[in-house]
């Protein structure tokens, strides 16, 4: 194998491709990114055994072959050698070199045969999101997927359709302290696509590679129950198996009865929380206590080491007074995703759930659980 890429595209491909590859292997070719030098160009590919990346990028090829290498190590080279560079690959042996200017390195592989790959299978289910639309909805739920591993099947996004007469297409994420919900207008071939749980890790390297994208660009989502394929461009996929199991009836835990409406401006409700919760330094101060009166929410966080704080923010509020207390993190978290200036606050008693949404209209709807203060 011998070919020559530009230093910008090899780079650029890399840093897609060695964020899949995970740090510490007990199998050592799952270290490695697969190389192979065809006529279409340079194709590279890793793995975690879950999750596949590959992509296909222009190259001069001299000689067609296929190795595996060390995929931060070259990722390292690439990023190190002078902007501009042409980068030379050639594989001799069980060694690879890297040649660019007057840098030379020369670095160990494995055989491409033992690399393992997830089989490129048809997937039955077919439709098209713009880059802009899948962007919104991983914004608007990844940071609500759980990260504890017992409850695996919390570990990521659960995408489905809806029926009825206007069906709609869902992504939800819950830890179990809060839920988040976005609906899409369906997408044509998506009406019969079974339920699926994208893996946390999936959804994030999917983020990623969105940010190269522009907003109407398509993307390409393929499905079965088991693997979902996300195609970029001809030249960029990333196939990942899904989370086997089953998402809980998340419908139970949306309140629809709460009858205290709060209206607050967004940014100012966000700043006045991160003020109060300056002094809440460990877990148990992690509340922040809401005390809701007349056309006016009182911010106010207490820590046995530190003290306490408070703030007013005005607000739309005619109801019965209340105090609630929620983890400042999880308010701010919610908060970020909103994109108006005011954000609506569905309230029923310091117990309850709460429902925040930017309006009735908007696509995403978030659920806050209490915490006692």
């Amino acid at each position: 194998m011998k070919a020559t890429v530009e230093r910008a595209t090899l780079l650029k491909c890399l840093g897609h491709i060695q964020s899949v590859v995970e740090r510490r292997n007990t199998i050592p070719i799952l270290s490695n990114v697969l190389i192979e030098a065809r006529s279409d160009g340079l194709r590279l590919m890793a793995t975690d055994l879950d999750l596949q990346v590959v992509e296909t990028i222009p190259a001069a090829i001299d000689v067609n072959g296929a190795t595996t290498v060390s995929a931060h190590t070259l990722f390292d080279i690439a990023r190190k050698l002078p902007e501009g560079a042409q980068v030379e690959l050639a594989v001799s042996g069980e060694r690879m070199s890297v040649v660019s200017a007057r840098s030379r390195f020369s670095l160990s592989t494995l055989k491409r045969d033992d690399f393992p790959v997830i089989a490129e299978t048809d997937l039955p289910v077919h439709f098209t999101l713009t880059a802009a639309d899948l962007k919104e909805l991983i914004d608007a739920t990844r940071f609500a997927i759980s990260t504890e591993e017992t409850r695996y099947y919390l570990n990521g996004i659960y995408l489905h359709a809806t029926a009825g007469s206007a069906p709609r297409l869902r992504g939800v994420a819950t830890d179990g302290h809060r839920l988040a919900r976005i609906e899409l207008d369906l997408p044509a071939g998506a009406a019969d696509m079974p339920g699926v749980i994208v893996p946390r890790k999936c959804v994030n390297e999917v983020r990623k590679l969105l940010d190269e994208l522009a907003g109407d660009a398509p993307v390409e989502i393929s499905l079965s129950p088991a693997k979902i394929r996300f195609k970029f461009s001809a030249d960029s996929t990333l196939t990942s198996k899904l989370i086997d199991g089953t998402f809980p009836d998340y419908s139970r835990v949306i309140p629809t009865a709460n009858d205290k409406l709060l209206k607050i401006d967004a940014r100012s409700l966000a700043e006045g929380v991160d003020r109060v919760a300056a002094i809440a330094t460990t877990e148990k101060t992690r509340a922040v206590k809401l005390s809701l009166g007349p056309d006016k929410v009182t911010l106010s966080v207490t820590s046995p080491e530190n003290g306490t704080a408070s703030e007013e923010v005005s607000a739309d509020y005619g109801a019965d007074a209340l105090e609630v207390g929620f983890n400042y993190r999880y308010l701010l978290d919610i908060l970020a995703q909103v994109g108006s200036d005011q954000v609506d606050m569905h309230l029923a008693d310091a117990s309850a759930p709460t429902l925040i949404r930017e309006n009735d209209d908007s696509r995403a709807l978030y659920v806050l659980m209490p915490m006692r203060v």
